[in-house]
């Protein structure tokens, strides 16, 4: 099968014009119709300059594979999801490449019911069609739509707007598609906000918006700091992630916020299921169990949370790197309702965030994300788990390795989207082992 380098696990994401272009995008729009039985179909762009363009494209495919199409225009990719769980369609299309340069763009494709499509289920067959499929020569003007203020009564719906504190935050959108949402929040909460990088601009002047980057968290954290903000909010491009920083301006490492995320929840749904993935896991079982949930743990990604939380109706699902999945919003992820369940979780415990999750932390350390290039990455696994073959441990190989001691815990894992190794390592509360382990494990990986 002829392969092209856009299509991931996932999704669609690619350099354009080199890996993905409008000719490309309407080839894959075709193929989407008619492999996935797509009569009518929502689309939606974020903020690229390219967006417009290969979202055209994909109207002209979708029409020419025999569906109709509705436009969102400019939005998010949980609108999108809102929208394909709300509407009366069959599936719908983000075209987006998230946090990636700006040169990229891409394509995230549901099903009816916000259903994610992913290679075992469509992805790899309409990669299959589109490499070989001619051109499309069609053009189609689709319906222009609006369903904002439904999305956002819906997302409003998971916190009580009467209890919510009066707060200053920061919101930092990384000049992506996150800031009309928020003035259209505004309106509604008690919050001030102080806007950083906040015009939508597709040149992303400031930066590609992924604070993930160490280096993207400068302007958050010196806002928090300069304008005495309880809270600092930013976003990834189509703002299907928050990130959180404290009243001190340091970043919040996304397991914490998992954590305080699955207590929130679970006062709302006692006994309820809760849906991790293998990165790191003790602080959330630790919480979930103490809060009377039940923790289920998944592989990475979101295609495989999505499908096991509808499994075990689960009410949450969080991953460490930073995307949030509820039950009530279609078990799909979303970068609002994190951030206003955490404001509303402040409020009721009367705390700021970071005595909340110094607690954590201080239980249980953790290295942060450590990525490498390796050009075997199972090789290095192999590696990892015999220099670790004496040792008394739990093994689990959900996704990648997880060794389990008495004290220390690490998963080694290949990234599914990136010609990356990940290493994430924690301790029970002992600053100096994971130092020490970190040091030890980056000598055999490399």
């Amino acid at each position: 099968m002829t392969q092209l380098s856009c299509f991931k696990a996932y999704d669609i994401r690619g350099r354009v014009p080199d890996e993905l272009n409008s000719a490309l995008a309407a080839k894959i729009g075709r193929a989407a119709a008619e492999i996935l039985g797509l009569k009518k179909t929502v689309i939606g762009r974020d903020v690229r300059l390219s967006g417009a363009e290969i979202s055209a494209a994909v109207a002209a495919g979708l029409a020419a594979g025999g569906s109709r199409i509705l436009d969102l225009g400019l939005c998010g990719t949980e609108e999108i999801y809102f929208a394909a769980a709300d509407l009366e369609v069959d599936g719908a299309i983000m075209i987006t490449a998230s946090h990636n340069p700006a040169d990229y763009n891409g394509m995230k494709i549901v099903l009816a019911g916000a259903v994610p499509v992913g290679r075992d289920n469509g992805l790899g067959d309409i990669e299959a069609m589109a490499a070989t499929a001619g051109e499309v020569s069609e053009s189609c003007e689709p319906k222009k739509i609006k369903i904002r203020e439904k999305y956002l009564n819906h997302i409003l719906s998971f916190v009580d707007i009467t209890r919510l504190p009066k707060l200053k935050i920061v919101v930092n959108p990384g000049n992506g598609g996150a800031g009309a949402v928020i003035e259209a929040l505004e309106k509604q909460l008690p919050f001030e906000f102080i806007r950083v990088n906040f015009e939508p601009d597709g040149n992303f002047p400031n930066g590609v918006p992924n604070p993930l980057l160490p280096e993207n968290r400068a302007a958050t954290s010196r806002a928090v700091r300069e304008n005495g903000a309880d809270l600092g909010v930013a976003w990834d491009g189509d703002f299907d992630r928050c990130f959180l920083f404290d009243e001190k301006g340091d970043f919040i490492e996304g397991y914490y916020i998992v954590g305080l995320l699955a207590a929130a929840i679970l006062e709302k749904n006692p006994g309820g299921k809760i849906i991790h993935d293998p990165r790191l896991v003790w602080n959330t079982r630790e919480i979930v169990k103490k809060a009377g949930g039940v923790p289920v743990m998944s592989r990475t990604g979101h295609v495989f949370i999505k499908e096991l939380m509808r499994h075990e109706n689960a009410i949450y699902g969080g991953e460490m790197s930073a995307h949030h999945y509820f039950r009530d919003f279609f078990y799909c992820d979303s970068g609002m309702i994190p951030w206003l369940l955490v404001t509303e979780l402040m409020g009721r415990e009367e705390k700021r965030i970071s005595e909340m999750v110094n607690a954590m932390q201080e239980r249980y350390p953790v290295s942060g994300e450590i990525n490498r290039r390796v050009k075997n990455p199972d090789l290095v696994i192999s590696k990892v788990e015999a220099h670790f073959a004496e040792v008394p441990a739990k093994r689990s190989y959900i996704d990648g390795i997880s060794i389990e001691t008495e004290n220390h815990r690490l998963n080694l894992r290949k990234s599914n989207t990136e010609p990356l190794i990940r290493l994430n390592i924690e301790t029970r509360g002992d600053r100096e082992l994971l130092k020490s382990l970190t040091r030890e494990l980056l000598d055999i990986v490399g």
